[in-house]
């Protein structure tokens, strides 16, 4: 674990140099799952991202999957996700759909008290392709993108309970995404993003969390761009 997030810090020394665009954004999220049986049930997230210095909603993302427990500590999950992205052509703005068909396998480790969750996500990505008409944003068609995503996230209870369910604790988690396939629709480069998150939070039961925290987003742009985005991100985790 420690070194896994040494890594990332260095990764992410290499890359600031570089960045052509610092941004500061806010993402509030409620992650929720809720349990059919013993085996089955559904998961999703609702997030709201503002724009550059919260001067508007950039991203909204509803998404939702069905999964299935194969093992205590393993689980598939197949699902969809609707994001809709604030796009600026010839300086009129408006909001376009992506389409998503994601699967996913997320694998439970314990360390001690420590909980750490490694998640491996394949995603089918259907972007629309936008043009500005007459004042307004409109779409004709989709951009096909295939993306890869390992995301590992640790929650350290800091009163040491090995059967957490009350008090404080502090959250750890990282993902990188990488593309595959014909990637001529995004920016042209297997590497997509890195997303380093840091948080505080308390649960108050078994069923509730609330988190705040930071998080450092790298995204590669097209050609030599990129973007360095500071977000906080305010996020409630419920499960029933």
């Amino acid at each position: 674990m420690k070194r896994l997030i040494l890594t990332c810090g260095v990764v992410l020394l290499f890359m600031l140099p570089a960045v052509s665009q610092t941004t500061h954004t806010g993402w509030l999220a409620t992650f929720y799952s809720v349990d059919f049986n013993k085996k089955s049930g559904l998961i999703g997230d609702v997030q709201f991202r503002s724009g550059d210095d919260f001067n508007h909603m950039q991203t909204l993302m509803l998404r939702a999957g069905y999964q299935y427990k194969l093992k205590p500590w393993m689980t598939a999950t197949v699902g969809y996700a609707l994001v809709q992205h604030r796009r600026t052509i010839n300086g009129f703005s408006g909001y376009g759909p992506e389409h998503r068909i994601w699967e996913q396998l997320i694998l439970l480790q314990k360390v001690k008290f420590i909980n750490i969750q490694h998640r491996f996500r394949l995603e089918q990505r259907f972007i629309s392709k936008s043009y500005e008409d007459d004042g307004s944003i409109r779409h004709d068609g989709n951009i096909y993108s295939n993306r890869f995503r390992y995301f590992f996230r640790s929650v350290i209870p800091f009163g040491g309970q090995k059967d957490f369910s009350r008090g404080a604790f502090g959250a750890v988690q990282d993902e990188v995404m990488l593309q595959f396939g014909d990637k001529s629709g995004t920016n042209g480069k297997v590497f997509d993003q890195n997303r380093l998150y840091l948080a505080l939070g308390y649960r108050f039961s078994k069923k509730v969390d609330l988190e705040a925290g930071y998080m450092n987003q790298y995204v590669e742009g097209r050609q030599d761009n990129f973007v360095n985005n500071h977000v906080i991100q305010l996020a409630t985790y419920l499960r029933f």
